[in-house]
């Protein structure tokens, strides 16, 4: 059993430590924010600072396949969620019947278990903090990494982590879960290490969020998938913990009239002019507009020409690679990556630190990479089709992928089985190849599609959307 060391107490952190500590590993969590507070769901959100989380006040959506994943490996901590008022939701059933043709038995597989952030990051902490072998240090930031014996070929080595303490914690095995915003290339620079192979792009969106709570109890009836896609914005709209619940607006950073979403006065008035999302603004609000621009998509790859540039040191989740979060799977890619991590730690030590390098890569090209390509696919096309609404010039594209994921978006409301296809892939449970292999399910796709308006849920054009969040007078938007 290894010394492991693990940086980030996110999601992803915590879950890879909790499945190594599964294991026997002896697991010592380093995280830089300071300490979670005391008390409820309602004291994490109010009092709860983690400046090393961008995102920590934006929805968060959990993936079916998060929990099906969580509740096979951890169940403790889906225990521990709903124990705390996270929400259980399968976003099929709950639609109307005439969208999914009434409950079927298969439709438990669509069921998860969301919460805010802050309230998803103590249950996790909850259950890790009880488990023998694992423990969390927080406050303390790691400032570099220190260097034991080169492997062979020359490979620099990673022996442990050095902190801004002054001290230096020793490892067998050092994992990177720092998230989007990980520190530790310029750590590896210092190490001399060869630079990893990266790609690099800004994913081009901004987030205006706000969270509610119900004035009565009661959450708005879904009536459309979480996230709904509109002429030139996205809206994802999701419950969250007790009685609280988030509403997003998803626009491209370009596009600088919609920045006026920022003023609540204006973010209210477009909510008002989607029918199927208008109940979501209907709460108390819990914050006012949450903006996050300048986002990356990112991917690295610690392998180079079939050489580890660094052993004794992995990167998982978001530190590996990371796209824009509006499709919510962060958090389930990371969760299959650690589980990667763990079953490969079966076969592999941290003793035979370059095959435990050059296997890791292997298991993240196989399993996580093919999920991440097929997110940056999408934001990509998602965008160019964005760009095309804002200048009057609509996207065109040979990809048969994106005409084929365009017409699967309006069939799921036009056919139950299509639907459910659809929301398969959405909760990372198949594949789009997997759906489209079954027998039919392609025809099923093109014959709901056709003569379909290309949006399936009703919006406004984008000249009504800027002409409600200006003043009312044409052309007004564009003064902002």
């Amino acid at each position: 059993m290894a010394e492991i060391v693990v940086l980030g107490a996110g999601l992803n952190g915590l879950a890879a430590a909790m499945l190594l500590a599964n294991d026997g590993h002896r697991v010592t969590v380093v995280e830089r924010d300071a300490a979670l507070p005391s008390g409820g769901p309602g004291d994490l959100w109010e009092r709860w600072e983690r400046r090393g989380v961008s995102q920590f006040r934006q929805l968060h959506y959990l993936l079916p396949r998060w929990r099906q994943v969580m509740e096979r490996e951890l169940p403790a901590v889906i225990e521990q969620l709903e124990s705390v008022g996270a929400a259980r939701v399968n976003h099929v059933e709950a639609l109307p019947a005439e969208l999914n043709g009434g409950p079927r038995e298969t439709d438990t597989r669509f069921e998860t278990v969301t919460a805010r952030r802050p309230v998803l990051e103590a249950a996790l902490t909850a259950v890790a903090e009880r488990m023998p072998g694992l423990r969390i240090r927080r406050g303390l930031a790691v400032t570099g990494l220190t260097a034991g014996p080169q492997s062979i070929g020359g490979v620099p080595h990673v022996a442990g982590v050095l902190t801004d303490e002054g001290t230096a914690i020793r490892a067998d095995l050092v994992i990177d879960a720092t998230g989007r915003r990980s520190a530790v290339i310029g750590m590896l620079d210092a190490l001399g290490c060869r630079r990893p192979l990266e790609e690099r792009e800004a994913s081009g969106f901004v987030y205006y969020t706000r969270h509610f709570r119900s004035a009565t109890g009661a959450l708005p009836a879904s009536q459309a998938t979480p996230l709904q896609h509109f002429e030139s914005v996205s809206l994802l709209a999701a419950p969250c913990d007790g009685d609280t619940w988030g509403v997003a607006f998803i626009t491209a950073a370009q596009d600088k009239p919609l920045r006026a979403l920022r003023e609540a006065r204006a973010w209210e008035a477009a909510l008002a002019l989607y029918p199927t999302l208008a109940p979501w603004g209907a709460g108390e609000p819990l914050t006012g507009i949450q903006v996050i621009a300048g986002i990356e998509d990112r991917y690295r790859r610690f392998v180079v020409d079939g050489t580890p540039v660094v052993t004794g040191l992995l990167a998982v989740g978001d530190a590996w690679a990371c796209t824009n979060p509006s499709l919510g799977r962060g958090a389930s890619i990371g969760l299959l990556h650690a589980c990667g991590l763990r079953d490969l730690l079966r076969e592999v030590g941290p003793d035979q630190a370059g095959k435990l390098a050059s296997r890791f890569d292997e298991v993240t090209e196989t399993t996580v990479a093919p999920l991440y390509r097929m997110t940056l696919a999408f934001d990509r096309h998602r965008l160019a089709e964005i760009a095309g609404e804002i200048t009057g010039e609509p996207y065109e594209t040979s990809d048969p992928a994106w005409a084929m994921t365009k017409a699967m978006y309006t069939a799921a409301y036009r056919d139950p089985d299509v639907l459910r296809a659809y929301a398969s892939i959405a909760a990372l449970l198949a594949t789009p190849e997997d759906v489209l292999a079954e027998p039919g399910m392609a025809g099923k796709v093109l014959a709901a599609a056709e003569g379909a308006h290309r949006y399936a849920t009703p919006g406004p054009s984008r000249a009504g959307l800027l002409a409600a969040i200006g003043d009312g007078r044409p052309g007004s938007e564009d003064r902002r």
